[in-house]
């Protein structure tokens, strides 16, 4: 499962991928492991809430470091299941090149290429899908419901039709009751489609410099 096209990036402080299309930082250029254990792991309460059989979905695959992440803090027993939805995915290349500025992410780099070349990876511990193309349609023909939930679109500014109302209304129905979602961002409009959706959603501290992410739980 190659991409199609390939997503033009500009590399800057070492390694951090930035993407052409939007402008826009692939994670943090202050510690880009660090920020998604803060939004995505301890938003949605993890890894404490974690168990055999346990479903997260993402929208917005990127590097992989959140994969990376989630795996590096689930040891078993049993398998959790991790479904992707990205419609410009990486180069396995260039998501190598962003992943080996963490050495925490070293051990699940060769699993993420395999993934962006094939789009699915079974290992003792998880079952992973990378669904790839336009949300707004990938989304609402998935047959699975998620136990929490990663928003990591780019920048709503930037990437709009990845945060817009009915996107964030199939989230709601693709989540398992007391589910989670957590986000980097706290744009007003984001906050309330997803209230819309069905969620209790809460303004929190961001990471670093970034005052504000949300998180909800239905």
């Amino acid at each position: 499962m190659v991409a199609s096209q390939a997503h033009a990036l500009d590399w800057r402080d070492g390694d951090v991928p930035v993407s052409r299309r939007f402008e826009d930082p692939f994670y943090s250029f202050e510690d880009g492991w660090a920020e998604s254990a803060h939004v995505f792991l301890s938003g949605n309460g993890l890894p404490d809430r974690f168990r055999a059989g346990f479903r997260i979905a993402e929208l917005g695959f990127g590097t992989g470091l959140n994969l990376a992440l989630t795996l590096a803090h689930w040891a078993g027993p049993g398998r959790i299941a991790f479904t992707s939805f990205e419609a410009f995915p990486l180069a396995p290349a260039d998501a190598a090149r962003a992943l080996a500025r963490f050495p925490e992410a070293a051990p699940f780099a060769p699993l993420v290429s395999e993934l962006l070349a094939t789009g699915r990876v079974q290992t003792e511990t998880a079952d992973i899908r990378l669904v790839e193309g336009d949300a707004r349609e990938t989304l609402p023909a998935w047959g699975g419901a998620a136990d929490a939930w990663f928003l990591d679109g780019f920048a709503p500014a930037r990437n709009p039709e990845l945060w817009d109302d009915a996107l964030m209304a199939e989230v709601g129905r693709h989540t398992a009751p007391g589910g989670t979602f957590a986000t980097y961002t706290a744009a007003g409009h984001v906050r309330r489609a997803l209230s819309a959706a069905g969620f209790a959603v809460e303004r929190v501290p961001g990471y670093g410099r970034k005052r504000h992410m949300t998180k909800g739980v239905k």
